[in-house]
């Protein structure tokens, strides 16, 4: 089985926002989290939306990077109101440290 990198932490990212959004109050905003992703592990999101996480081997290591992006640092992953997952790269948080995005208070 092939896989991507990009299809990794799209999935990873669909994982965080969809279990964030149970766990965090209404009205306040949760401190971040750091992801924890598992070696030798791989993340995906489906046509469908849906998301999957498999045990990976090596013995095919060379065609899973062959077509694979690292995700630059600054990235912010999230769904949108209509499910569809997206990725922003910039910044997401304020001067003073806080979650850009945040919930209005």
């Amino acid at each position: 089985m092939t896989f991507s990198t990009k299809t990794f932490a799209l999935a990873s990212a669909a994982l965080v926002t969809v279990l964030g959004a149970f766990a965090a109050p209404a009205f306040a905003q949760a401190p971040a989290t750091p992801w924890e992703l598992k070696p030798d592990t791989g993340y995906a999101y489906d046509r469908e939306g849906k998301t999957f996480s498999y045990k990976m081997g090596t013995s095919n290591a060379g065609e899973l990077l062959k077509g694979a992006k690292k995700v630059p640092k600054g990235t912010l992953f999230f769904i949108g109101h209509n499910g569809q997952l997206y990725m922003r790269s910039g910044p997401y948080l304020e001067g003073d440290g806080k979650f850009k995005f945040g919930p209005d208070q």
